[in-house]
């Protein structure tokens, strides 16, 4: 996420297309503005969520277990899922189990396969911090129209399947 809170200014950018005459200065702009409302939005989740004793990897881990049928998955499709490493997703586990907030499980008919669980502490936290969730982001969402909202959702999509333009 972008750390830069002070964006650039209409001045600098004037200052940067001298220096690079290349750069689409508008396209700059709107670029650093886009990851800046992202990076906010980020900001503000990990605030709300830290009122509840939670950070937002280990969030999402929960909200996963929560959305399969048993309340369990294995790590590699956790990581997959979340699309992080198996050692980041490892480094979850390990905070919510130190919690009890989830459990490890072995296969009985193959030790080696480990799943995840939800246990109902782990439930009873999300119970505590989903409600506080929705209402906060239908808030955030309220300040735009549905139709603001269904292009600004079309746009991201839009720009998340190009990204790898910036590799």
């Amino acid at each position: 996420m972008l750390l830069i809170k002070e964006l650039p200014t209409s001045e600098s950018l004037k200052k940067f297309a001298g220096h690079f005459p290349e750069a689409d200065i508008g396209a700059i702009w709107e670029f650093v503005n886009i990851l800046r409302a992202a990076s906010d939005m980020s900001d503000a989740l990990d605030k709300m969520l830290a009122q509840h004793g939670l950070l937002q990897g280990r969030w999402w881990v929960l909200v996963l277990l929560l959305r399969e049928d048993n309340l369990s998955s294995s790590p590699s499709e956790l990581a997959e899922k979340a699309g992080v490493t198996k050692a980041t997703m490892t480094g979850f586990i390990d905070g919510l189990e130190n919690e009890g907030l989830v459990s490890r499980l072995t296969d009985r008919k193959d030790r080696r396969k480990l799943k995840i669980k939800l246990t109902a502490t782990g439930r009873k936290k999300l119970d505590e911090v989903m409600p506080v969730y929705y209402t906060r982001v239908a808030a955030l969402m309220s300040t735009l129209t549905q139709e603001q909202r269904q292009l600004i959702v079309q746009y991201m999509q839009n720009l998340g399947a190009h990204a790898d333009l910036l590799k």
